[in-house]
């Protein structure tokens, strides 16, 4: 399904979009939307058997409600941790999303961290 290459490429597409020097890491105007996130000891001692193994990918969500939302539409690819208990942002399955859904997870995580001018301006088409 989706690999890091694909992230990098719908990410840097999105404006003023910047990856950060180790590539794990895509913010706009200094604000992350989304980021490479290895499961800590405390992610996996919380997931037990049900931790997945593939590379993960957390994404800034429009509200902790959004997040809820997209885990409880698609668990086999969005989960959360403790760790993001109350906080906008989503864990993904990156080797299980398919592309065009990480396309519009990345733009509406850009779309929630962009200043509100800028994601007019990518909302009207410019």
């Amino acid at each position: 399904m989706a690999t890091w290459e694909d992230v990098r490429r719908v990410a840097l597409a999105l404006p003023e979009t910047v990856e950060s020097d180790d590539g794990r890491r895509w913010s706009v105007r200094k604000k992350a939307f989304a980021w490479q996130r290895p499961l800590r000891k405390a992610d996996l001692a919380a997931l037990g058997a049900a931790a997945p193994t593939g590379p993960i990918l957390c994404a800034y969500t429009e509200s902790v409600e959004v997040k809820d939302a997209r885990v409880a539409a698609l668990p086999e690819i969005y989960f959360t941790t403790p760790h993001f208990r109350g906080y906008p942002a989503v864990l993904v399955r990156l080797d299980v999303v398919a592309v065009d859904e990480l396309e519009e997870l990345l733009t509406d995580a850009w779309l929630a961290r962009a200043p509100k001018r800028l994601a007019a301006q990518l909302l009207r088409g410019g």
